[in-house]
């Protein structure tokens, strides 16, 4: 079973209905039940809008513990502000995190927002950027380096340790938008967004063994 958190917030709906088109035959269910959370085979935490809101429904569904506990033992993805509730604290608020990932959640600074031609970019981060992998891992199977996926963020994490990270992007500098870490595995693009390469991502979470 698969299992996609419902905390009140997120684009569940199309989490869920990608992994139902790339894994048919599994048990895809969007659930708030700890019970049915802590059951899974695998677990999505999706998140989208603002982190004080999104940690204050995580919080307030009483799912925090649950999460935390799931992070430790099966395959896992984040998407997202997914992603970004893995650390310790973001900038958007500022909010503290899940402490699961040490680092920090950073907002692009508008200063630095210009391209090497000079053309000013915009805040949020807007659209298909082509992912960069850090190193080889069994999410990335089947999709070429710099395969472009979809963004939609003003905030980026900054991990602690550098090697956790799984892929960048520029916008304009490199940044942090994959990270990997023994069973997690957790993407700051959409990749129910993202057409054929996000989908291959998701069905090879399908098949992931939670190994790196």
């Amino acid at each position: 079973m698969i299992v996609v958190v419902d905390y009140g917030m997120g684009n569940l709906r199309s989490v869920a209905k990608a992994l139902a088109h790339v894994a048919p035959d599994e048990n895809v269910v969007v659930s708030s039940e700890p019970g049915v959370i802590r059951g899974a085979d695998r677990v999505v935490l999706p998140g989208q809008s603002a982190m004080p809101d999104c940690m204050k429904s995580l919080v307030e569904s009483g799912l925090v513990d649950t999460v935390r506990d799931v992070l430790n033992d099966r395959p896992f993805l984040g998407i997202c502000l997914g992603l970004q509730m893995l650390f310790d604290r973001s900038e958007e608020g500022p909010t503290e995190c899940l402490h699961a990932i040490p680092g920090v959640v950073v907002r692009f600074r508008e200063d630095a927002m210009a391209s090497p031609g000079g053309e000013r970019l915009k805040v949020p981060h807007m659209g298909w950027s082509p992912v960069r992998q850090a190193r080889p891992h069994p999410l990335w199977r089947g999709i070429e380096d710099e395969a472009r996926f979809y963004f939609a963020h003003s905030y980026h994490p900054v991990p602690e340790d550098r090697s956790l990270t799984a892929g960048t992007v520029d916008y304009p500098a490199p940044f942090t938008c994959a990270i990997s870490r023994a069973n997690i595995f957790a993407t700051q693009f959409h990749p129910e967004k993202s057409q054929r390469a996000g989908l291959t991502l998701l069905a090879n979470f399908v098949a992931w063994d939670g190994r790196p």
